[in-house]
């Protein structure tokens, strides 16, 4: 009864640990070698520039979208992001590229930022106090283009 039990709970909790694995690594070798900036990012509005208005709704701090509404935690390829989603210059890195960053492991470019030119990638953090502490680095990453 006690070995059902535990088979029970595990097929409970294993579809929710199966999203944890992150990136695969892809089977091919790396399309390019290259050393990127790379920062930490969040959901915050501090991170994403977004603040609430005195209503409460979320609405972006800055630039072209001033003012409109932001969905939080939804990227610009319309995932949520989690670990693993990296924000990146798009016309150099579409959506879909993997990256594998040192000390963080792989990821993919799933999202952009205003700041985010050429050779620098933001890695998404769960915490604000997690994307911190990563900080700002120069990493040789090894990158993979989409087909």
């Amino acid at each position: 009864m006690r070995r059902h039990i535990t088979l029970i709970s595990l097929l409970m909790v294993l579809p929710f640990l199966s999203n944890c694995a992150g990136i695969r690594p892809p089977s091919r070798k790396p399309d390019v070698v290259r050393t990127l900036e790379v920062t930490g990012y969040c959901r915050c509005g501090k991170c994403c520039s977004w603040h609430r208005t005195w209503y409460g709704k979320p609405v972006y701090s800055s630039g072209p979208m001033k003012g409109k509404r932001k969905l939080i935690g939804i990227t610009a390829s319309g995932k949520r992001a989690s670990r693993g989603t990296i924000a990146a210059d798009t016309s150099r890195y579409p959506f879909g590229t993997v990256v594998n960053v040192p000390g963080y492991g792989f990821g993919r470019v799933e999202d952009r930022g205003g700041a985010i030119k050429g050779d620098r990638i933001d890695l998404f953090f769960g915490s604000h106090r997690d994307a911190e502490r990563w900080g700002r680095r120069r990493l040789k990453t090894q990158i993979w283009l989409p087909d």
